[in-house]
């Protein structure tokens, strides 16, 4: 068929009772349009759900692809994981252990009183200080006072960080003192030891 040379013409007073009897031209074009008409209703009703599923399923297999390379990475380290835990609990244990226990704390102070005179210092105040609770471990504050040489005190702070159970030392405060033409320096500070809390 020429298109070209359609005459318009011909689609002039076209009527729907009578199909059969209007031009090639006319049919083939109201062919198109239900065919268009159809492929649309059909993409409306039948396709169109289906993509908006498909491009939910393709974002949910795009998180799935994510959390299977998180879990991936995991599973692939799980045995190193393994390994720090288990050191991570040993150095745990070995802290623990170095906390005092109950019975050992009274000792705590003979061990603090050696080092300080093996250090050439004299003591003027050491005395236990009201427990601190915190959530997994129990603060003992000891109150130290005592007097020396600076070096004497470097000595003493050394011996104090060597001992076997765990003492941290806080708020340190020197004074000078003059008594009867002799200068001597005083130490005040704060030790700590902690106890365990246990789990209830």
């Amino acid at each position: 068929m020429d298109w070209k040379n359609i005459d318009l013409s011909q689609f002039d007073n076209l009527e729907l009772d009578n199909i059969g009897q209007w031009p090639k031209a006319a049919k083939i074009i109201l062919a198109l349009f239900m065919v268009i008409l159809l492929g649309a209703l059909a993409h409306y009703l039948l396709v169109k759900d289906k993509i908006v599923n498909l491009e939910t399923e393709i974002a949910k297999e795009s998180d799935l692809r994510i959390s299977y390379k998180a879990k991936y990475k995991v599973a692939a380290n799980l045995e190193l994981f393994r390994e720090q835990m288990e050191e991570a609990e040993e150095l745990f244990r070995n802290q623990v252990k170095r906390l005092p226990e109950s019975h050992e704390t009274p000792g705590l102070l003979d061990d603090i009183t050696f080092v300080g005179t093996t250090s050439r210092l004299d003591f003027k105040k050491l005395n236990w200080q009201p427990e601190i609770p915190q959530e997994f471990y129990v603060e003992l504050p000891i109150e130290v006072e005592v007097t020396g040489s600076y070096h004497d005190f470097g000595e003493f702070v050394s011996k104090v960080a060597g001992l076997p159970r765990i003492v941290t030392l806080h708020d340190f405060t020197i004074l000078g003192d003059t008594k009867g033409g002799e200068s001597s320096l005083s130490l005040k500070l704060q030790a700590k030891t902690y106890k365990y809390r246990e789990s209830k």
